[in-house]
């Protein structure tokens, strides 16, 4: 009887010593997969990411699915996922449903800064054109229908744009991509911004769509005169031109790793606390116009200890060494500054 006792005192004092007291977390499993889900705006360094990983800590299998922030959002809300991914924050709706469902509460991390480009198939124009806020505006609102469209041509001046019609390519999916671009179109129109709006998807005037950024990037790649959007990771992989884009400061800027980091530093000391900030149309010298973070979607109470301790550390490696692998793919590493930040988020984990 008293070694019974014993047994069962040692027990109690285990459990209330655990890093959690709710007794209805799962124990420690000896292992699993993660699977997470979302946006196809950050698909390359993540696949990146969770190879690297699992060279150091082979326990750590980590499945992405690339279907788009809005589908990320909702699989993270509905529970299907360990983890989401989106490149527009949640808005305050998504979260308030999310946390009510689950009666757990959803943190944003940062993990890389990335751009949209305005991607382009226009046969014998080699080199990258120019342009404007309005032009873009103009093209996807179907009032410019031409590529030697004067407010094309004025910012080209010493290359002959041809008569030929354009043709439009968007997302059809839920896209934190599309976001991105609407929010920096909202920015620099009140007409785009009343008639079309800013979201994961919007109904674009003119055009035709494709699936995910490797749709986009597929059709511009076949058609010829078309214009697309993508992350600028999938224009570099498929050799497609990209246009320098007129930023707040009047400047024609390409995306680079010290122009999406200048975009950053711009609005760095505006970040809210729950790091949820939208960087397009920055101002600054050298500030490439339609940058924008991209964010893990992960629950505050990890109820799989393995995934979530499987999830801390996977941050923490990521927010660290991982960020040197952005430069390569394209996306520019986050400042220091913010890493701080979404490292202390990466505390409020428990499992």
């Amino acid at each position: 009887m008293i070694r019974i006792i014993t047994v069962l005192l040692l027990a109690v004092t285990l459990i209330s010593c655990g890093e959690k007291k709710d007794v209805s977390v799962k124990k420690p499993s000896s292992g699993g997969q993660l699977n997470g889900a979302g946006a196809t705006f950050p698909y390359p360094i993540y696949s990146k990411w969770f190879n690297e990983y699992a060279k150091i800590n082979p326990e750590a299998k980590i499945n992405y699915q690339s279907i788009g922030s809005g589908g990320g959002i909702k699989q993270i809300t509905e529970g299907t996922v360990d983890f989401g991914a989106s490149d527009s924050p949640m808005s305050n709706e998504e979260i308030e449903k999310a946390d009510t469902k689950n009666n757990n509460k959803i943190i944003h991390f940062p993990t890389v800064i990335g751009s949209v480009v305005i991607t382009y198939n226009i046969p014998g124009i080699d080199k990258n054109i120019n342009l404007s806020p309005e032009a873009i505006v103009g093209i996807y609102m179907g009032t410019i229908k031409k590529w030697n469209d004067p407010l094309i041509q004025k910012e080209n001046a010493d290359t002959k744009m041809p008569d030929k019609d354009i043709i439009v390519c968007y997302r059809t999916d839920g896209s934190g991509t599309t976001y991105v671009l609407t929010d920096y179109l909202g920015k620099v129109s009140d007409k785009w911004k009343s008639e079309i709006g800013v979201a994961k998807d919007v109904k674009f005037p003119v055009g035709q769509g494709g699936k995910g950024n490797e749709g986009v990037t597929g059709l511009v790649k076949q058609l010829e005169y078309s214009i697309g959007y993508v992350e600028l990771v999938y224009a570099l992989q498929n050799n497609l031109k990209y246009a320098n884009i007129k930023n707040k400061d009047g400047e024609f800027v390409s995306p680079s790793l010290e122009s999406l980091t200048n975009a950053a530093d711009q609005s760095i000391n505006e970040m809210p606390e729950d790091l949820r900030q939208s960087i397009t149309n920055a101002g600054g010298k050298g500030s490439y116009p339609i940058s924008s973070y991209t964010y893990l979607l992960i629950y505050e109470n990890q109820t799989d200890a393995f995934k979530g301790k499987i999830l801390k550390e996977f941050l923490v490696w990521a927010l660290n060494d991982g960020e040197k692998f952005a430069k390569d793919l394209g996306y520019a590493p986050l400042p220091p500054t913010v890493v701080a930040k979404a490292l202390e988020k990466v505390n409020k984990i428990k499992y």
